[in-house]
């Protein structure tokens, strides 16, 4: 029996952080973040959420909140569905935008649509009694990196204490300017040799500035480096990859389909980050990182600064569907957010052991949307 979609909320929520977060291109306090409820006509709730970054994917939140409310969700009410495999063939024709009858190719829209695909998938999940697995059914092999705050002096090492004391060995430096050799360092010494640690500078380099700051930090054994020049240098990152030797990571060079096989075709990466909301979901991140397997680049699967759990049981859901991950940030739950809105609360354990995944239909996750009205700056209901 089909079923189809009766109407939308959309909540533009500010969940509030622990501690402030920063790095080269932002400091937070709040996740800024988008909630999309999708109901349908025989009365499945299923939930969405997305993160956009105006220096990510060129959107900002009220922007893609605007888009999804005037244009997207008004276009997709009624759609109907036969199968819970209908709603996945149509995500894959989508592939992380919006139908070009709803928004015009080339608009800037893959984390508005991250919030659809995922609101689809948990509410024809329920609806069709089908739980989110994408690929394998196992628990992702993996363990969860731990990502620092751009911080100095005392607070920084008290993050490396907290970070040595509960085992984590894969470990992301946020590094400014100055390429924070000192902070590396430090780092080192506190966290040891066996520790992997890697480095994100979030563009604050020039490619001159990136060749001296990454040979000075492979000193103290550092070899990946995450999108270290600004995201359009694409001449400037296939550089670093031919003169450094070391490991480049796009992270704001990659959002879409047509970013990915430009990244690949001039040789501007080694790595990538694929992120679920700044890739247009689930479904097209699982696609950019086949693709970027396929290339020979390594994939690491990351996350928005300030997800729920909600982003977090897809997370899971898109590593054990990859499978050859290599490194993984997300399901922070508490550890980043003083309150979460999802139930069960998704955070990795000692040692960055990654949670046990949620069971029962759609992504197996609760959303209480009274716990998101203390946070709800902006509302609306598209549809009856």
């Amino acid at each position: 029996m089909s079923d189809s979609i009766a109407r939308f909320e959309l909540f533009a929520v500010d969940l509030p952080f622990r501690n402030p977060f920063k790095h080269a291109a932002a400091e937070r306090t709040t996740s800024s973040s988008v909630f999309l409820k999708c109901v349908t006509e025989s009365g499945a709730t299923g939930w969405g959420e997305c993160l956009p970054r105006d220096y990510v994917t060129g959107e900002t939140r009220d922007g893609a909140f605007t888009m999804l409310e005037q244009r997207i969700l008004p276009g997709l009410l009624g759609r109907s569905f036969a199968s819970f495999d209908d709603v996945r063939g149509f995500l894959e024709q989508c592939d992380g935008e919006a139908p070009t009858d709803l928004v015009d190719a080339g608009t800037p829209q893959t984390a508005a649509w991250c919030a659809v695909d995922l609101a689809l998938l948990d509410a024809f999940g329920r609806a069709f009694s089908t739980p989110i697995r994408l690929g394998a059914a196992d628990a992702p092999r993996v363990r969860y990196s731990v990502v620092t705050s751009a911080d100095h002096g005392f607070k920084f090492l008290k993050t490396l204490l907290k970070i040595r004391v509960f085992g984590v060995r894969q470990v992301k430096l946020k590094v400014e300017h100055d390429g924070s050799v000192a902070e590396a360092r430090t780092a080192r010494r506190w966290l040891g040799r066996r520790c992997s640690i890697r480095a994100d500078a979030n563009m604050a380099w020039t490619a001159d500035e990136a060749l001296d700051a990454m040979a000075k930090l492979a000193e103290v054994g550092i070899r990946s480096f995450e999108q270290p020049i600004p995201a359009d240098d694409l001449d400037g990152l296939a550089r670093l990859v031919r003169e450094s030797g070391l490991g480049v990571m796009a992270d704001e060079s990659l959002s879409d389909r047509a970013s990915l096989a430009e990244l690949i075709e001039r040789r501007a990466c080694t790595a990538v980050n694929v992120r679920i909301s700044k890739c247009g979901g689930i479904i097209a991140a699982l696609n950019r990182c086949r693709e970027a397997l396929d290339a020979g680049l390594t994939v690491q699967v990351g996350c928005q600064v300030g997800e729920s759990s909600l982003l977090s049981a897809a997370h899971l859901a898109l590593v054990a569907a990859v499978g050859d991950v290599t490194f993984a940030e997300g399901c922070f739950g508490h550890l980043l957010l003083r309150e979460d809105p999802v139930e069960p609360v998704l955070q990795f354990g000692y040692g960055g052991r990654p949670p046990a995944r949620p069971g029962g239909p759609g992504f197996g996750v609760s959303v209480n949307e009274e716990a998101l009205g203390p946070s709800t700056s902006r509302r609306a209901s598209i549809g009856p």
